[in-house]
């Protein structure tokens, strides 16, 4: 037979036992619910912000995220591209950005960043929503006229745009191409969706 102090020992040992697992399958039973309060990677695609690294970015390259299931274009263009930007006024419907709907307050200018080497777009020409083929070359080299100036050229029906998204004059598409709303996090880090942070 056990003496009191035995079945007292028996139960503390019980209570912890119990205590223990209970814990464990309490914390086993919050780890899903936590994890579903973040959103999915198809819930960031379809809206949410997207955070993006652009520490790697080189001269003259383009990365693709994906943002409310559109395309969005980062492009980091050289010192020769920026120059040129502001060389072709005369040739664009909008040159200084004028028309609000199509970009961020803090984006208009000739450059339509934030930053004038990183350029963040949504690539669809604003005519019937194709997605503008890259010409960055002057001139002849990729197949347009000497005065080309580099850009985006729309093959559906013949639509153009500078290294800014600025339309040119002459062409179906109405207006410049759209910029999201975005901000920097950091110098290496951008944020597609937000106005600020």
């Amino acid at each position: 037979m056990k003496n009191e102090d035995d079945i007292k020992r028996e139960r503390r040992r019980l209570i912890v036992a119990t205590t223990v697992l209970g814990g464990i399958g309490a914390v086993a039973c919050s780890v899903p619910f936590i994890a579903s309060m973040f959103p999915s990677a198809r819930a960031r695609s379809e809206g949410a912000p997207v955070e993006v690294d652009i520490s790697k970015l080189e001269e003259g390259q383009f990365l693709v995220v994906l943002w409310q299931k559109k395309p969005i274009w980062i492009f980091k263009r050289t010192k020769a591209m920026l120059a040129n930007l502001e060389e072709i006024a005369d040739i664009l419907v909008d040159p200084e950005s004028d028309v609000k709907t199509q970009q961020p307050d803090y984006t208009k200018s000739h450059y339509r960043s934030i930053k004038p080497e990183i350029f963040v777009v949504i690539p669809f020409c604003t005519h019937l929503g194709c997605i503008p083929t890259k010409k960055l070359l002057t001139g002849a080299q990729q197949g347009m006229d000497m005065n080309w100036p580099g850009g985006f050229y729309c093959p559906c029906h013949g639509s153009k745009f500078d290294l800014a998204g600025r339309v040119f004059k002459s062409v179906p598409a109405p207006t410049n191409l759209l910029i999201p709303p975005h901000a920097y996090i950091n110098d290496s880090r951008i944020v597609i969706g937000p106005d600020q942070i």
